[in-house]
């Protein structure tokens, strides 16, 4: 691999930098969680913009969380938590390999990031990454929380800066720096204080069900079989959930009785009384009979007869079932992996590994077998002036047509993606249109 010297420009200021071509692999790093972020209301669980601060006291009063908007931005939501998370894990598979020279300070490429949190690679995905990180950096957090008494409070920001590599003439993204607050990072230098989580969390699509399951994870994770028990009441303060209670009530019986988030068995106790619980366990810790019900019956009636013949025989021998249970479910958690990882890799053979020009012939067959997506329509995704220009100047183009070609060259090559979405097609139209015009009718 070879390294390339290039400067961009930050805070007024020039920056040399090496492009991020020696980063290790992160492709695939296990997935970790700050534990006190999780089960407090740190974050906005409505992708609508939110100015409206959260204010949390726990019901003994030892703890407060204050959370404040930038009205620009809005407060940082679950799905930007998404980041966070990755980036503890980051950290934490660094330190699993041996390095013990970790700075707050994360280099990444943002691919890698957008590719393990499952948010695509389009430019899209870029921009929403900018958003994301805007949002973090402008939130504030004052708290209690692992400060030195219950008097002091820590105010801070998720991450303090970061720093876009961009290089000037191509608009090439080339790689990130980003400088984690001192709070959040000191949390997640401490090993107790990480939690391990399904690489299915990023697939959950609620605000809700993705605080929900971190709860969860964190309540019921070391409470075996017992699991855990919350009134409705005090979930919805610890969620800081902008929903009324009934509202939030109807939301939470909803996902229990879906009952499919990754890991996690929920159950209601004393739905229709007037102060309903809810009973979270990990679906490791559950007993057959359980198990059966959660998968639907996956498991033939006669193996849950045969676990339940085998339980009386040996009373004090109930150990060894949790621990079966959950080597299966570590196994399915990697096969599930594999499948997506396999499945990916059978979509990019499909397109072009080595072409670095959008105008390569083979994307514009990708994006033919491409079906159009809902909300991908250049008028919805460009910006006003954009596609105006580009219908001034390049006239007689099927623009939804030509994005998809533009995506398909984005996502076989990550490391292209643009800092402006808008712009960078504006120059790939212009190059189309100069090349290809006298195909038109009436040229």
């Amino acid at each position: 691999m070879t390294s390339a010297l290039s400067t961009t420009g930050v805070g007024g200021r020039r920056v040399q930098f090496e492009m991020f071509f020696t980063l290790p692999d992160f492709s695939d790093i296990s997935l970790r969680d700050y534990q006190e972020t999780m089960q407090r209301p740190f974050f906005s669980l409505s992708k609508k913009k939110r100015v409206r601060p959260i204010e949390y006291v726990s019901p003994d009063r030892s703890v407060t969380v204050h959370v404040s908007a930038n009205p620009e931005y809005g407060m940082a939501t679950i799905w930007d938590a998404d980041i966070m998370i990755y980036l503890a894990s980051h950290l934490n598979e660094l330190r699993e390999r041996g390095d013990n020279d970790l700075s707050p300070t994360v280099r990444l490429q943002p691919g890698d990031l957008l590719k393990r949190i499952c948010w695509g690679v389009s430019g899209r995905a870029y921009e929403r990454l900018i958003s994301a990180l805007d949002r973090l950096q402008a939130t504030t957090i004052k708290t209690n929380l692992r400060a030195n008494s219950k008097t002091r409070e820590t105010t801070f920001s998720w991450i303090d800066s970061y720093t876009h590599l961009v290089d000037e003439r191509t608009q090439r993204s080339l790689g990130m720096e980003i400088t984690l607050s001192k709070w959040f990072f000191d949390g997640v230098m401490d090993k107790r204080n990480v939690l391990a989580i399904s690489p299915l969390y990023f697939e959950i699509t609620s605000g809700l069900g993705k605080w929900l399951y971190r709860a969860s994870r964190k309540h019921a994770g070391g409470n075996g079989a017992e699991g855990f028990t919350i009134g409705f009441d005090t979930l919805h303060q610890k969620s800081g959930s902008e929903s009324s209670l009934p509202s939030f009530k109807n939301k939470i019986l909803e996902l229990a009785r879906m009952n499919n988030l990754p890991e996690i068995s929920l159950e209601v106790i004393g739905g229709e009384t007037p102060r309903p619980k809810l009973k979270m366990v990990m679906r490791r810790f559950m007993d057959g009979q359980h198990e059966v019900s959660s998968r639907q019956r996956a498991t033939p009636p006669s193996s849950a007869r045969a676990a339940k013949a085998r339980r009386p025989a040996a009373p004090n021998r109930q150990m060894p079932a949790p621990v079966d249970t959950g080597a299966e479910e570590m196994v399915d958690a990697r096969l599930a992996r594999s499948l997506v990882q396999r499945a990916i890799s059978g979509l990019k053979s499909t397109e072009p590994q080595s072409s670095t020009d959008p105008h390569d012939p083979i994307y514009a067959q990708v994006a033919a077998a491409t079906p159009r997506r809902r909300g991908g329509r250049a008028q919805d995704v460009l910006d006003p002036e954009t596609y105006h220009t580009i219908k001034t100047e390049c006239p007689g183009w099927d623009l939804d047509v030509l994005i998809k070609q533009f995506d398909a060259f984005l996502n076989s090559n990550p490391d292209e993606m643009p800092r402006n979405y808008s712009k960078r097609f504006l120059g790939f139209m212009r190059k189309h249109h100069e090349r290809n015009k006298y195909s038109l009718p009436g040229f």
